[in-house]
């Protein structure tokens, strides 16, 4: 019996298809290679937005974090992949199931049905339960529970990912919506100042000492603040309704989302160098890890098509002619033994699968190396934002306090008849420039310091909940 076995054995290896010496040709970046320092990043709440002590922000948040189209799309795709892994393991479960059926037929005279049935019609039935087990001697049903899993484990991470990118979106909207208040303010405040500009100069000229171009230039100067306040207030809806978007609301919301009363020089815990944990603390890259991962279990799965196919079959039940003999004793019968599947020519499917698998591993490490490469880029980038904005802000400070003097010390000798109306209108536009540009800055160095805490993992978890169940499943 075991000279049998072993020969049979030697018999199935040598029918199968010859497996080709397809290799992957891409390889995973090395982290030692990526410059990164040898101090982690410093840890983030999950709700790291509540640091800026606005009770609207964080009312918003909740909001996008539950309601947003893209991320009940990612966790749609995370029931998907669970439901793909149960079903991969499932068919390495034995499986059963019960069929029976009833024909009237014609049995054939010249066949293995004797006399008297023989060429008269009868009803034939069967009823039987069947049990099929794959048996899995090669390893390619593991391979595909693997594979589920690491896909299942993927789009987890595809979640946490957008949960970071909603809420990064969020805080970089509602930055620009507080810009775009400060923008609608400056705005009236320089309608303000030039409607005294104008007062002065129509004064002035009715007192003979301007000429009607200047009060003309006056009027133009007002007017074109009065578009700035037009175009600010646009601004600042717009901005509403993106945010009342990210939430995913309607133009109902637009009425609830009020001034921002965000605290911008909130210090937020930054990296100064990129951490050594960059790579386990971004959830797109452990998702693209995942999807190598997956992809090098499915390779394993098309390399087991080479070898033959064992299942374990059984079946017991009842087979009997006439309706009334189906479920009697003498009509039982039941069975068991191998179901094997020899893969000896495929005109090269098999093949093309395994080729076309190990491609979809150099594809998914590829797709890996390029998250990788652009999470260094991005952090190292936010980094120098952050460090250049900090430097630049008190530069612009100056510049903002001396075009606030200029433009006082210019009105008055305006006032007094000590310098022409260009003198002050320069200073008056010098003025606003600086004004803009101390709002615009102060706001985009926010962004930045949000965009590197984001660029680093936010408070993204690595071990989250769902994937630990993942896992363990």
């Amino acid at each position: 019996m075991k000279k049998a076995f072993s020969l049979l054995s030697a018999l199935l290896l040598s029918a199968c298809v010859s497996a080709p010496t397809t290799t992957p040709q891409a390889t995973q970046i090395a982290p030692q290679s990526l410059g990164l320092s040898a101090e982690a990043a410093p840890k983030f709440p999950d709700e790291w937005w509540k640091a800026f002590h606005d009770p609207q922000v964080d009312r918003l948040a909740g909001l996008v974090l539950s309601g947003n189209p893209s991320l009940q799309g990612a966790l749609a795709r995370i029931r998907a992949a669970q439901a793909q892994l149960s079903g991969a393991r499932a068919e390495d479960l034995p499986q059963v199931t019960l069929d029976g059926q009833e024909q009237r037929l014609l049995f054939s005279k010249d066949y293995i049905i004797p006399p008297p049935f023989g060429g008269t019609y009868q009803w034939y039935g069967q009823m039987a339960a069947n049990l099929s087990w794959n048996l899995d001697f090669w390893g390619k049903q593991a391979a595909i529970i693997a594979r589920a899993k690491d896909s299942a484990q993927a789009a987890a991470l595809d979640a946490s990912a957008a949960r970071l990118a909603l809420a990064g979106a969020l805080a970089q909207t509602y930055i620009n919506l507080m810009l775009a208040y400060e923008d609608n303010d400056i705005a009236l405040q320089t309608v303000a100042e030039r409607e005294e500009i104008l007062r002065l100069t129509q004064g002035r000229f009715n007192a003979g000492l301007e000429n009607a171009s200047a009060v003309e230039q006056a009027k133009a100067l007002l007017a074109l603040a009065r578009v700035d306040v037009k175009r600010t207030a646009a601004q600042r809806d717009i901005d509403v309704h993106a945010i009342a978007a990210l939430t995913g609301q309607g133009a109902a919301a637009y009425a609830t989302i009020a001034r921002p009363t965000t605290n911008l020089d909130t210090a937020l815990p930054l990296p100064t160098a990129l951490p050594a944990d960059l790579l386990a603390r971004r959830p797109d890259i452990l998702a693209a890890q995942a999807r190598v991962q997956a992809a090098a279990k499915d390779r394993e799965a098309a390399h087991a098509d080479f070898y033959p196919n064992i299942n374990l079959t059984a079946l017991a039940g009842f087979q009997a002619i006439g309706l009334s003999n189906l479920l009697t004793g003498n009509s039982f019968t039941y069975g068991a033994g191998p179901a094997i599947h020899l893969p000896i020519f495929d005109a090269g499917k098999i093949r093309a699968h395994y080729a076309g698998a190990t491609a979809e591993l150099d594809a998914a490490v590829d797709d890996y190396n390029g998250t990788v490469l652009a999470a260094v880029r991005q952090t190292a980038d936010a980094m120098t934002q952050v460090s250049s904005l900090a430097s630049e802000r008190a530069d612009q400070q100056d510049a903002l306090d001396s075009a606030t003097r200029a433009f006082a010390l210019a009105e008055t000798r305006y006032k007094t008849g000590l310098s022409d109306q260009i003198l002050m209108l320069n200073a008056e536009n010098t003025l606003l420039t600086s004004r803009e540009q101390m709002a615009a800055l102060v706001a985009n160095a926010t962004i930045q310091r949000v965009t590197l805490l984001l660029s680093v993992g936010g408070g993204f978890n690595s071990e989250p909940e769902s994937q630990t169940n993942i896992a363990k499943d």
